[in-house]
């Protein structure tokens, strides 16, 4: 999944597509442009769709609509979304409503996919200013994971309402680190264990039936000390398909521009994520597209058990899109 901006894709971005085949998109940064305009950069985005560039099949379009200082679109026909503190103050079942317009809105240009909502539970109000990701920025729905769980999935039941996919994220949390993964290097959860509390959000979502959960980019002491998340069989193998018993799309946080990434390659960041079980990788630049597609194809080409690891992913998105 490549970024394309909300103003309208570059060069790269087009290329990622038409050239290297990837197969979703969503829009970043920020556009108070408007439906109309927004409409028409989604367009140019899915036009490239064709035999020749993804087989014809069509591309999951997503975007960042959280709602606060996390809102990629906004401008006329796009609602002022609230911080998901604020949202939570409106209680579950007007939030789902709430949700339900703003997905109506994201489906009207040609979103299908919300990167929202944030599950996350932050250990507390007076913490919160210190969680650098998330509680900073109110982007949490509480301080404990059981009303994190009724207002988060109220917003991702109002987005399918509206049927845009939610994506729920950043899982198993990262509602107690200090420092932002996008910003910082060695961002460690030191709590975090396989059965924590703060994981029900999560499982409560994927039983309802979400297809999608992000990974957060941190490392777990407790968990997977040696590996971030998005690097972890623990995290995305045994946590996900095997302890929650999710069957739908695992997908990355930026992998591309992230100030955690910086030890790897690009190269090596696709095959570790493909390699430990991920199934969609999410890149904020698309000029790291090329060096990641040889990389995979290389190895995938070589190496039987990766190339059934890239297949399953594969599958797992055709999937996810056949029901769509």
């Amino acid at each position: 999944m490549v970024a394309a901006k909300a103003t309208g894709a570059e060069p790269g971005t087009m290329e990622a597509l038409t050239k290297y085949h990837a197969g979703n998109v969503y829009l970043s940064g920020r556009s108070k442009a408007g439906t109309a305009p927004t409409a028409a950069v989604v367009s140019s985005l899915t036009g490239t769709v064709s035999a020749a560039t993804t087989g014809g099949l069509p591309l999951f379009v997503a975007t960042d609509q959280e709602g606060g200082y996390v809102q990629v679109l906004s401008g006329p026909g796009f609602s002022t979304i609230p911080t998901a503190l604020v949202q939570a103050s409106s209680g579950a079942a007007k939030l789902r409503t709430d949700a339900a317009t703003w997905g109506k809105e994201l489906r009207s240009v040609g979103v299908n996919v919300n990167l929202a909502p944030v599950l996350d539970t932050v250990t507390s109000p007076e913490f919160a200013p210190s969680n650098a990701p998330i509680g900073h920025f109110q982007r949490e729905y509480g301080y404990d994971p059981a009303n994190v769980s009724l207002l988060g999935n109220a917003f991702a039941n109002g987005m399918k309402d509206a049927g845009v996919a939610p994506v729920v994220k950043h899982f198993p949390g990262l509602g107690r680190v200090v420092p932002n993964t996008d910003v910082s290097s060695s961002v460690r959860d030191t709590a975090t264990t396989r059965e924590d509390p703060a994981l029900e959000p999560f499982r409560a979502a994927i039983k309802a039936g979400t297809q999608w959960v992000m990974v957060s980019n941190a490392y777990y002491d407790k968990i997977d000390p040696a590996n971030i998340a998005p690097f972890s069989p623990t995290i995305m193998d045994t946590m996900l398909r095997d302890d929650a018993g999710f069957k739908g799309i695992v997908l990355s946080d930026d992998l591309c521009s992230a100030a955690q990434l910086t030890a790897w390659s690009d190269a090596d960041r696709a095959l570790n994520f493909f390699g430990a079980g991920g199934t969609m990788l999410v890149c904020a630049d698309p000029t790291s597209i090329p060096a990641m597609h040889q990389a995979v194809v290389q190895k995938a080409t070589a190496d039987p058990a990766f190339r059934a690891k890239v297949d399953a992913a594969a599958l797992t998105v055709l999937r996810v899109k056949a029901g769509q």
